[in-house]
């Protein structure tokens, strides 16, 4: 593959995603299409585009690209490695280090191999040779992520390809974080809204589900470019089974293509074979997801915590007396928090929030 690319088409990937972050298009199909144009300016011969969730850089949906597209036989391998073992270039690694590119190669010194997932999947499975990982992130958090591939026949990702991704990583956070708000939430039968349950065992099998469970796994799917819907699962027992035994269950929130909140947690089944892992997927209710939606409308923490007590109903002064502070503050913090919600008043907050992102079956 042949891969210089001009300073111009590099400039105009870069304005088109920009354009592109404005738009309003949903959170995965602007992450999609932001991949594909990147792609002009770091060409590749693959690519993995990820939702994450901001609060624990899990995955939420995953689609491929390229020679990955319809592959994916090793998702499992996949989750176990990024989820499940030490790596210095894993997504959550990047996002501890607030690091937001780095080529694979490039980090270990010209020795793809030291990579435990180039060794063990991307190069014996795959004929992949170099990765480049992008991860979108800003103070608010990590919102999404794009790995690109190249193999034998290519040269590895250079400085330049990396610095070409960095400075996409803004206008790509920024358009994620919009189009999660701006999706639609289209209705749903009362029957889809049931909590479902999926036990896997200590061999990563799904042992048992709930009628239902199916389904709720299905509606992940954003097309036949998708990786296993089952990944995302995957991912989440992943990293509960490297969580103590007596931690909270580990947990994401994700918007399916339909526009429902899901919250998906994972734990050890108390009373099970030691390794066996439960999951419940149920419809997000408010209180689930109002620190991320907050989170993407670009809050501030101040803001969040004003924003939470406005939506059980406090008045300024007990807002003020709450976070000690003055009811001029909280009248600062509010117009603040009315500019980035766009709207004009408390009741229009509470039905962004509310309408937009939560709604009885």
């Amino acid at each position: 593959m042949h891969m210089v690319v001009g300073s111009a088409a590099v400039a105009g990937v870069r304005d088109g995603i920009e354009r592109m972050s404005r738009s309003s298009l949903p959170a995965g199909d602007f992450l999609i299409e932001s991949a594909e144009l990147l792609s002009r300016a770091v060409p590749s011969v693959a690519a993995c585009v990820a939702m994450l969730d901001p609060a624990t850089a899990i995955v939420t949906g995953v689609t491929k690209q390229g020679a990955l597209a319809g592959r994916n036989e090793s998702d499992l391998h996949w989750a176990r490695i990024e989820y499940g073992e030490d790596d210095p270039t894993a997504v959550r690694t990047m996002v501890a280090g607030g690091r937001t590119a780095i080529g694979v190669s490039h980090e270990f010194g010209g020795a793809a191999e030291r990579s435990l997932r180039m060794a063990e999947l991307l190069t014996p499975v795959f004929g992949f040779t170099d990765e480049a990982r992008v991860v979108f992130a800003d103070r608010t958090g990590a919102w999404g992520a794009i790995s690109m591939f190249r193999g034998s026949d290519d040269r590895a990702f250079d400085e330049e390809d990396l610095a070409c991704l960095e400075a996409v990583v803004p206008a790509v956070t920024r358009g994620i974080r919009g189009g999660l708000l701006t999706q639609t939430r289209m209705p749903r039968d009362a029957a889809e809204g049931a909590s479902a349950v999926v036990i896997v065992d200590e061999e990563d099998r799904v042992a048992r589900m709930t009628p239902g469970a199916r389904t709720k796994i299905d509606a992940l799917a954003r097309g036949a470019a998708t990786a296993d819907p089952l990944t995302v699962l995957h991912s989440l027992v992943q990293r509960a089974r490297r969580a103590e035994p007596d931690a909270s269950p580990v947990r994401i929130r994700l918007r399916t293509p339909d526009g429902c909140w899901l919250v998906l947690s994972a734990e050890r089944l108390e009373g099970g074979r030691g390794r066996d892992i439960i999951v419940t997927i149920d419809d997000a209710r408010p209180h689930d997801i109002v620190d991320l939606v907050a989170a993407a409308f670009g809050l501030t923490a101040r803001e969040r915590d004003v924003v939470a007590l406005v939506l059980r109903g406090r008045d300024t002064r007990e807002i003020a007396s709450t976070l000690f502070l003055s009811p001029y503050t909280v009248q600062d913090h509010l117009k603040a928090i009315f500019d980035k919600a766009g709207v004009t008043s408390r009741r229009q907050l509470v039905a962004r929030v509310y309408f937009d992102h939560y709604a009885p079956h």
